[in-house]
């Protein structure tokens, strides 16, 4: 019985070498494209859009016995491949000292939708940041206007005639003008209690301006301080995953089974990839988080902030606004418990598990 099987096998893979020698191109080809795309699952499934070390993805994608083996495909060493892959625009290749880097480029249509979505958030924070800038600047020009007009104006002390002596009395800061003759004596009298009460009328003018002027910059203050609130509140990060709350996997490169399934994120690994455990099977997956979206629940239940000014706060979900993708949530702990916050986006925020 053996030696019928060791015949038949030996009969067969003649076969397969004849069939091979036909049309050796063929099988080549067959090869190589199942090479590269099993190489590169691997490197997205496991590494994602990280830089890695080309060596380092190959010598995992042999540990496979069922993988093919680079013998058989068009490429001759991994440097090839390497190369091949960046001239394709399958992925990002960069040579270092230590050897050839590579970083996979990820064409899903739904990740270049969150990208498309994220650039459009990073702009608008940047437009707030030039109104602020505008506004702050427009509040320091007029406090500076305000202080050009509160300097004092000074005038030249004149006298009719050259001949006439003029003596002056410093008494106590008032300042008296004694003329030699009783006209000049009176004229001068008359240009220092002028000078004095324009000196008293602007003094009470800058008094009582200054007032209006303190609760105008008290309004400008809470505004900056208001706008600085807010762009606080509205700051954002490109990576907004967190352990314990739930998700939904979007990615379709994983068959039907994972699509559309909810899972809780179990672990966060640098930043942008996350251990997630699917609710209905159990089973484990890493995936990145351009392959997964937030969880919101109905109303009454906890939430978790995921980006913005409130990252990291737990609260409860309130309501929720179709119309403009957001909900109301009131945070329920830390030094902000207490606090309502509205209009948070539906990606900001998720369920917690």
């Amino acid at each position: 019985q053996n030696g019928f099987k060791c015949h038949c096998m030996s009969e067969s893979h003649q076969r397969q070498l004849l069939l091979a020698s036909e049309n050796p191109q063929q099988f080549m080809d067959y090869f190589s494209e199942e090479f590269r795309n099993d190489f590169l699952e691997l490197l997205r499934r496991r590494f994602g859009t990280k830089r890695v070390h080309n060596n380092i993805v190959y010598n995992e994608y042999i540990s496979h016995r069922e993988h093919i083996h680079m013998n058989a495909t068009q490429w001759e060493t991994l440097t090839d491949f390497t190369k091949w892959l960046g001239r394709e625009g399958l992925c990002k290749v960069d040579e270092t000292p230590k050897g050839w880097y590579i970083q996979y480029i990820d064409r899903d249509p739904e990740t270049i939708r969150r990208q498309q979505e994220q650039e459009r958030k990073k702009k608008q924070d940047l437009d707030d940041e030039e109104k602020t800038a505008k506004f702050i600047e427009q509040q320091v020009r007029r406090g500076l206007e305000g202080k050009e007009l509160e300097k004092p104006v000074y005038t030249e002390l004149n006298r009719e005639n050259e001949e006439e002596k003029v003596t002056f009395n410093l008494n106590k800061g008032a300042s008296t003008s004694v003329a030699a003759s009783s006209k000049t004596s009176s004229v001068l009298g008359q240009n220092a209690l002028k000078m004095v009460e324009g000196t008293v009328k602007r003094k009470e003018s800058a008094h009582s301006s200054g007032q209006p002027k303190e609760k105008k910059k008290k309004s400008a203050l809470d505004e900056i301080m208001e706008l600085e609130e807010e762009k606080k509140r509205t700051s954002r990060r490109d990576y907004w995953l967190q352990p314990e709350i739930v998700v939904k996997i979007v990615t379709k490169k994983l068959g039907e089974k994972y699509h559309k399934k909810k899972a809780v994120v179990k672990e966060v690994i640098d930043k942008y990839t996350a251990v997630v455990k699917v609710i209905d099977s159990g089973d484990k997956l890493k995936l990145d988080q351009t392959h997964l979206e937030t969880v919101i629940p109905a109303p009454g239940k906890k939430v978790m902030v995921l980006n913005g000014g409130y990252r990291g706060n737990e609260g409860i979900l309130e309501s929720i606004n179709e119309k403009r993708f957001s909900v109301t949530i009131t945070i329920d702990s830390g030094p902000l418990k207490g606090r309502r916050v509205e209009d948070i986006q539906y990606e900001d925020v998720s369920k917690l598990a």
